[in-house]
């Protein structure tokens, strides 16, 4: 039997005694898959009530719920019409790491069993959620761990929602407290998945789902030029963040290849067009490396590109992904940043990182755990 919402896949072993094996298997389409409007064309292509389409749609997006069976308030048969004709691919923690700061990163499995890593960041103010957005990376910065991995796909909004509704759920378990922020800062280039990251944002914000404020979402990204502008146009609400590590074009294209496509003025001109039409200040990352960046130059020149529209610096410690040429920069460099920062009125925070004894900091995530031999029960 095809069911409504499955498909086939079908394949021919070779010819014995001139006949044709078919093989087809059947798979159910998930159904966060379908929008409300498309839920509601089931049920009623069903003989069922339209509203149970709103139902189930709370069930899902607003409770979170991974089985159908926990649908309280649909009948037996409702229920088991939902089974056969649906899944609920969600993703697994297949290994939760606890830093001795009190980070914890989560080995999260996919449907497909492909792991992303994210990470539940707390301190005394708020808890945040690090979360990815593709399977590996495509680009290739060349301090970043994830750059080393090959970008196997994008994330699906469900997979991405699923990696809140974790660390949501960890930090009421093990804080508790509720989680306060979520930051685009995990695996992979959001702009490079753009659909999908804001139907996520948009189930993560909705009444209807998680009801997060966008203000309390960020999303960091390269600086890819048109996606930036594409933002502004699209009106998004969530904070936007920049991976700079370098004002100076040359620096910039050893640190991060994609430079020398998008280099530093044509994102000069997306952030000027960012803020032409939100009106909302950008927040630069920067990494300071010894022997790199860490001299007068590269902060004054970063002081320069801070005046491009309002702004403020976030000055990263630098976590060590193996013995090579990245190195952090002493504390008397970074001390020269923030002066000379500061003097142009330009807000620098100095942030420490956290779990680096779990590869969680930012710019570990690498999966360097075989997950399949992973035993989550084990672990604290």
């Amino acid at each position: 039997m095809i069911t409504w919402g499955s498909y086939l896949r079908g394949f021919f072993c070779n010819p014995t005694r001139n006949t044709y094996l078919c093989v087809v298997e059947i798979y159910k389409k998930d159904i966060r898959k379908l929008s409300l409007s498309e839920l509601e064309e089931f049920f009623v292509l069903q003989g069922e009530k339209k509203f149970r389409a709103k139902q189930v749609y709370e069930w899902l997006w607003n409770k979170s719920l991974k089985n159908f069976d926990d649908m309280s308030n649909l009948s037996l048969p409702t229920r088991e019409l939902l089974k056969i004709h649906f899944s609920i691919n969600h993703v697994r923690v297949d290994l939760m790491q606890h830093s001795q700061d009190g980070t914890i990163k989560n080995a999260v499995k996919l449907f497909d069993d492909k792991i992303v890593e994210s990470v539940l960041i707390p301190t005394t103010k708020r808890i945040t959620a690090c979360i990815s957005s593709q399977v590996g990376c495509s680009l290739d910065c060349n301090f970043c761990a994830t750059a080393r991995l090959k970008r196997m796909r994008n994330l699906n909004p469900d997979e991405i929602y699923d990696q809140v509704v974790a660390i949501k759920e960890e930090a009421e378990t093990y804080f508790q407290r509720p989680l306060t922020n979520i930051v685009f800062m995990g695996m992979g280039e959001p702009l490079l998945n753009y659909a999908n990251v804001l139907d996520a944002i948009e189930k993560i914000t909705s009444p209807d789902g998680l009801g997060m404020a966008p203000k309390r979402i960020t999303l960091s990204t390269v600086g890819i030029p048109k996606m930036i502008r594409k933002m502004a146009d699209d009106q998004v609400k969530f904070n936007l963040a920049i991976s700079l590590h370098a004002a100076i074009n040359e620096t910039r294209t050893l640190l991060m290849p994609i430079n020398a496509v998008n280099p530093l003025e044509e994102l000069e001109d997306a952030l000027r067009y960012w803020y032409l039409h939100t009106k909302r200040k950008v927040t630069y990352e920067y990494v300071v490396w010894e022997g790199i960046n860490d001299d007068e130059r590269h902060a004054k020149a970063l002081a320069k590109f801070c005046k491009i529209i309002p702004s403020k610096v976030n000055l990263i410690q630098y976590n060590p992904i193996d013995a090579g040429e990245f190195r952090q920069a002493s504390q008397e460099a970074i001390d020269l940043y923030v002066k000379i920062l500061e003097g142009q009125g330009i807000v620098a925070k100095i942030r420490k990182s956290r779990g680096q004894d779990i590869d969680a900091a930012c710019g570990q995530l690498a999966n360097k755990n075989e997950v399949a031999q992973l035993h989550p029960q084990n672990n604290p």
